[in-house]
C-alpha cells in the first residue's frame, strides 16, 4: 500500500459530502445507525468503447480511511450542520468495519463487486463520497493509461500531464498511470510520494531564452549530459536536428518532437540522424497523444511517448462511473428497482474462470453467502483488504499493483485489447 508521508495523520473527514452527516445524524436520532450493512462499488457499465476496466486507487483509499478522523477544526467546521450528539458521535468515530475487495491492478467489467464496505450504516455510509472519488478518478486514469500501454507495443510511456489537472489529482493521475505499466513521470511529488521514476528536461522556454538555438543545446549538454533529451521543434526541425547534434555529437540521447505531422517527423529525424552518425539517439515524440494516435505510430521509428492531458483525463472517460450501493441490512438484500439504475441486492463474490490455457473466459457474480464453485484454473476476486478498521497486513505494493495488472492484461482474449468498440472482453454472469 503506497501512502503519503508528508500527509500523516491530516484528516479526510471532510472530504465527503454533507448528505453523509445529515443521514447520520438523522439515523442516529430514529435508532437506525447501528443496523448491519453492506455496500458495494461497482459500475453499471463501461465507459463508451471500453473493453475492461483496471482497479487503482486502493492503496490511496485505505490509507484515507485511516484518517477519516473528526478533529477539533472539523467538528468546529461541522457545527452549523449537524446536532450537538451527532457531534459528540463523530468525535469518537473510526471506522471500525471490514473492508474486502479486487486487488489493485485487477481488471473489472460491469457489475463486479470492486469492493465491498460492511459495518453498521452510520460506520459504512460515511465512506460512500470518499471510497467513490478516489476510485472513480484513478480507475479512469489507469484503464486510459493501460490501453496506451498496450498501444505502445513495448515502447516506454512517460506521463507529464502535471499542468492539464488540478495539483492533488496529478500526484493521484502519476501513481495510475504507473501502476498501468508507464514508465516514469514528470511529477516530482508523484516520485517522491510513491517512489516512481521521474523525467525531464527542458521547454521550449529554455531554447527562446538563448540568442539561438545552437546556444540553448550547448548549455543544456554542458549541464545534463550528452545523454540528455534536446527539444527540436521550436524552429525548423530539420536544422534543430543538425543543431543538436553538433551541440552533443553523435552520442547524444535522444530527441524530442512535440509538435506537427508526427510519424512523418519521426521517419525524417531518424534518416536525418543515422546520416548525421547519431545512430543511437533515441526519438521520443510528444503533443496531445492518446491510445489512438500510439497506435497510428506503431510503424514509425518512434522510442517513447510523452502524454499528458489525454490520460490524466482518462482519455475522454475522465471517471470510471462507480457508484456506492447499499445491498444488504442486517442479512436482508435490499436493492433499488428504478430502471434506469437498477442494482442487485445482497453481498457478493466473483469468481473469473480461465480456459487451461490462462486465457479468462468469464467473470461470474453469486451472492457471498452461497459462492460457486471454484474450478482448478479459476481464482476468487475479492480479497481481504481492512478488518476491524484496520488496513490487513502484507497488502500488494505498487511494483505488486504493476505485476499484477500486466499478467491479468495477458489473460484478456486477445479481441479484447483492441482500441475499436465492442463489447467487454469477458461477458459478466450473474448467479
Amino acid at each position: 500500500m503506497s501512502g503519503s508521508p508528508q500527509s500523516a495523520g491530516v484528516s479526510t473527514a471532510l472530504l465527503t459530502d454533507r448528505y453523509e452527516l445529515t443521514m447520520v445524524a438523522a439515523a442516529l436520532a430514529d435508532g437506525t445507525a447501528e443496523r448491519r450493512c453492506v455496500f458495494e462499488v461497482f459500475a453499471r457499465r463501461l465507459p463508451e468503447g471500453r473493453r475492461y476496466g483496471v482497479v487503482a486507487g486502493t492503496g490511496r483509499l485505505l490509507e484515507s480511511i485511516t484518517r477519516f478522523r473528526f478533529g477539533d477544526e472539523e467538528l468546529a467546521a461541522l457545527a452549523d450542520v449537524v446536532d450537538g450528539p451527532t457531534l459528540d458521535w463523530l468525535a469518537a468515530y473510526r471506522f471500525s468495519g471490514d473492508v474486502d475487495g479486487y486487488p489493485e491492478g485487477e481488471l473489472f467489467f460491469p457489475g463486479s463487486p470492486v469492493l465491498t464496505v460492511r459495518g453498521t450504516f452510520a460506520d459504512a455510509v460515511l465512506l460512500e463520497t470518499l471510497a467513490l472519488s478516489v476510485l472513480n478518478h484513478d480507475c479512469a486514469v489507469a484503464s486510459a493509461a493501460a490501453r496506451m500501454v498496450t498501444a505502445a507495443a513495448g515502447r516506454p510511456l512517460i506521463e507529464m500531464g502535471s499542468r492539464r489537472t488540478h495539483e492533488a489529482a496529478a500526484v493521484a493521475s502519476a501513481r495510475a498511470t504507473y501502476l498501468a505499466g508507464f514508465g516514469a513521470t514528470s511529477n516530482l511529488e508523484a516520485g517522491r510520494r510513491h517512489g516512481i521514476p521521474t523525467a525531464g528536461t527542458a521547454a521550449h522556454a529554455w531554447i527562446l531564452l538563448h540568442d539561438d538555438e545552437l546556444g540553448a543545446f550547448s548549455s543544456q549538454v554542458k549541464a545534463l549530459g550528452p545523454d540528455t533529451t534536446l527539444l527540436v521543434d521550436t524552429y525548423d526541425i530539420r536544422r534543430g536536428v543538425e543543431l543538436a547534434v553538433q551541440a552533443a555529437g553523435p552520442g547524444l540521447g535522444a530527441i524530442r518532437i512535440d509538435s506537427g505531422d508526427l510519424g512523418e517527423l519521426a521517419r525524417q529525424a531518424r534518416d536525418q540522424l543515422d546520416a548525421l552518425g547519431a545512430t543511437s539517439t533515441r526519438i521520443v515524440l510528444s503533443g496531445d497523444l492518446d491510445e489512438y494516435a500510439i497506435a497510428a505510430l506503431r510503424a514509425e521509428p518512434v522510442d517513447s511517448y510523452g502524454v499528458g492531458t489525454s490520460v490524466v483525463t482518462g482519455s475522454g472517460a475522465p471517471t470510471a462511473g462507480m457508484v456506492y450501493k447499499l445491498v444488504e441490512v442486517d442479512g436482508r438484500p435490499v436493492a433499488k428497482r428504478s430502471a434506469a439504475k437498477e442494482s442487485r441486492g445482497g453481498a457478493k463474490t466473483a469468481v473469473r474462470r480461465y480456459k487451461p490455457t490462462g486465457t479468462a473466459v468469464e467473470e461470474v457474480v453469486c451472492a457471498a453467502a452461497a459462492p460457486v464453485p471454484v474450478g482448478p484454473h479459476d481464482r476468487v476476486l475479492p480479497v481481504p483488504l481492512i478488518r476491524g478498521g484496520e488496513p490487513v497486513p502484507d497488502l500488494p505494493t505498487l511494483e505488486g499493483a504493476r505485476e499484477h495488472l500486466r499478467a491479468a492484461l495477458v489473460s484478456v482474449p486477445w479481441e479484447g485489447l483492441k482500441l475499436s468498440r465492442g463489447e467487454p472482453a469477458i461477458p459478466t454472469v450473474f448467479v
